[in-house]
């Protein structure tokens, strides 16, 4: 069976982001055929250093660049900017993550592009939009978890609002601007359209809460639960998840717990009663799973049809044995690294085999020369360029 053909093979994308959110819209790109060119500075994009390095690059860069080549370029030089006007001329897509206005300076702004380049599809990515009160204001992930309410839900036991531990809006911004460039594309290739799409942290964070907004909203800040009991219960040895969600399952998970008697209690004996009675029920319920260990807990529950899950680390998540027979992870070599990496495949997308150029994050500047080249630059002009630093070919 031949491979299939990738949906956007041809496209020239220019990726002029760093951190996380645009990288990850322009690497998924990349993954469906896109030809990405990623412009960064002479020390990189600063997404390589989030976390621990290894060289120029850190496991976000790596998983967030997969698939593209990059230049690196001193975009506050006159030469670099024409060189990157002439790119974006050509180009089908563009995606930007600076702050408002900086675009405008280099004379690539979506109004500049467009003079020239009218069926473009052009992106921004910036933290609260490019419009209103905050809109030059500095942003992390953490912050927009702050701000848009999702700390609010995520509480310790003493009540203090917690960010969950990785960039997930930054993550989630990066789909949706996936998300809208794809459909931006299909109304080009359609009715010769271009288009400005402007994807910001803020409103990613609250299309991705949108039903806990409006459930916030109609309940006046007091939601109830979905269904009890549901929640992480602490085992002897660990901590298992556990969801009652329908009728029979409450049933079954009284059985297990050898508590059948709660299974008729009239306090307990309908999804509206047992919401009423959270906070007596909840507390007994996690009384029982302390007498078991976490293993004895999920095969009694399984066997009983109760759906739960042992919380995994992601030594156990990488070694399961579901894990492993659905390939739900590749593991692979990468330039600059010691041994295989884990990669975990996409749904719908290709899967990682390795060997091949989609699955190899660029270092810093790695196609420099080839990528100018193609923009009509002989040898010494880029040699002149490097030693000039204009241009460069990588940290040394």
């Amino acid at each position: 069976m031949s491979a299939q053909r990738l949906p956007f093979e041809g496209f020239k994308v220019l990726d002029m982001t760093q951190g996380v959110a645009g990288p990850h819209s322009t690497m998924l790109l990349a993954q469906q055929g896109a030809e990405v060119t990623k412009v960064e500075p002479l020390d990189g994009d600063w997404g390589r250093t989030l976390g621990k390095m290894y060289g120029d690059t850190c496991a976000h860069a790596i998983i967030f660049n997969r698939g593209k080549r990059s230049v690196s370029l001193n975009m506050k030089e006159k030469k670099a900017q024409e060189l990157v006007q002439k790119a974006a001329a050509e180009a089908d897509v563009i995606v930007e993550s600076f702050r408002p206005g900086v675009m405008g300076r280099f004379g690539l702004s979506y109004d500049d592009v467009k003079k020239v380049n009218p069926n473009v599809v052009y992106l921004s990515v910036t933290g609260f939009g490019q419009q209103g009160p905050y809109n030059k204001l500095p942003v992390t992930d953490s912050v927009i978890q702050a701000f848009s309410g999702w700390m609010s839900i995520n509480r310790d036991e003493e009540g203090t609002p917690q960010r969950i531990g990785m960039i997930a809006v930054d993550v989630m911004t990066g789909l949706y601007a996936f998300q809208a460039i794809s459909a931006a594309l299909m109304r080009k290739v359609r009715f010769g359209e271009g288009s400005y799409i402007d994807c910001s942290l803020m409103q990613s964070a609250a299309a991705f809460q949108a039903a806990k907004v409006m459930e916030h909203y109609l309940e006046g800040g007091q939601p109830q639960v979905l269904y009890v009991p549901v929640g992480t219960m602490k085992t002897s040895n660990g901590y298992i998840n556990v969801t009652a969600m329908r009728e029979h399952h409450y049933v079954g998970l009284c059985k297990v717990l050898d508590k059948e008697e709660w299974a008729t209690d009239p306090r307990f004996d309908s999804r509206e009663k047992r919401i009423d009675q959270e906070k007596v029920l909840m507390p007994m319920v996690r009384a029982e799973f302390l007498k078991k260990t976490t293993e004895e807990w999920a095969a009694a529950l399984t066997e009983a049809g109760v759906m739960n899950a042992p919380v995994s680390t992601y030594d156990d998540f990488m070694e399961d044995k579901h894990v492993k027979e659905v390939n739900s992870i590749s593991w692979i070599a990468h330039q600059g690294m010691e041994g295989d990496l884990p990669m975990c495949n996409i749904p719908g997308f290709r899967k990682i085999e390795g060997g091949d150029d989609l699955d190899e994050a660029p270092s810093i500047g790695q196609h420099t020369d080839e990528i100018l080249s193609k923009w009509g630059l002989n040898e010494n002009d880029i040699s002149d360029l490097v030693a000039s630093g204009i241009a460069g070919r990588g940290v040394q």
